[in-house]
């Protein structure tokens, strides 16, 4: 069941997106060269615990995992791309982050993701995080009522294709809401005018995530880590956007955020936050 939210309700899960996007910020800066990837697991702990949010991840067991997750935040590193477990590793220079966080507020919430390179990055490095982040700018370009979630799809799909990366479609956004996983299932790659109807009060969870050379992915022993299934980097973006009578609501904009669009000198694109 597809459920629209009022004003008043995506205004509550807005408060759940600014805080999401202040936690990614903040594990954006600290992400350097040196620092251990539990160490920024227990950071973002102890910001969830001191806002008095939930994580939707702690105890999260879906049938795709080994469950339960016991974790706050997903930390996915070089080619893994999601669903990152974090573990005793400590990151290096030309390492590529990708973190994933979901929280609940007041039963409300946001998720989001980003790609960050700690320290020295490369040129393919930055292209295949701001390939993403141009995906996931267009999908929200198509988060419009009177639009079909095709449109979406197509969207991130032809922004792959311009930049010549492969897609998965075994993961993808979502809706979202009271719960992380609400209908409808929102694929990275697909056809315009096909799928449901967009209407003002659905709330998506939009999230491109490509790898470099393969469409393909594997699993860590962890049960949980998905890599490309031929060792190659990855990226993954993510937001939570409400769509209403006007202009696309982004929830989890961060606040020094830059959206990357086709066509953006590439220059817009840093390692990290500003």
């Amino acid at each position: 069941m597809i459920e629209l939210k009022t004003p008043a309700e995506i205004q509550r899960m807005h408060v759940a997106g600014r805080f999401v996007a202040e936690v990614l910020s903040e594990v954006g800066q600290l992400a350097d060269v040196g620092v251990n990837l539990l160490d920024l697991e227990h950071h973002v702990r102890g910001m969830i615990k001191r806002r008095g949010a939930e994580s939707c991840y702690w105890d999260y067991a879906p049938s795709f995992g080994r469950g339960p997750f016991r974790n706050v935040i997903c930390l996915s590193v070089n080619d893994a791309v999601l669903h990152g477990l974090p573990h005793d590793y400590t990151l290096r220079d030309g390492d590529v982050l990708s973190a994933d966080l979901a929280v609940s507020i007041d039963g409300w919430v946001a998720d989001s993701a980003r790609t960050v390179v700690v320290g020295t990055a490369t040129e393919e490095d930055l292209r295949i995080i701001r390939a993403t982040e141009e995906a996931l700018e267009a999908a929200i370009e198509m988060a419009r009522p009177g639009n079909r979630l095709g449109d979406i799809s197509a969207a991130i799909w032809a922004v792959a294709r311009d930049y010549g990366y492969p897609v998965n479609n075994e993961f993808g956004g979502h809706g979202i809401g009271r719960t992380m996983h609400e209908e409808p299932h929102v694929s990275n790659k697909g056809r315009t005018g096909r799928g449901l109807t967009l209407r003002p009060g659905l709330t998506l969870a939009l999230e491109p995530w490509f790898a470099r050379t393969t469409d393909r992915i594997v699993y860590d022993a962890d049960g949980w880590t998905i890599r490309s299934a031929d060792g190659s980097r990855t990226a993954h973006s993510e937001h939570t956007v409400a769509i209403t009578e006007d202009a696309p609501l982004v929830l989890t904009r961060r606040d020094t955020e830059h959206p990357v669009r086709q066509g953006d000198s590439a220059s817009r694109l840093s390692t990290k936050d500003a």
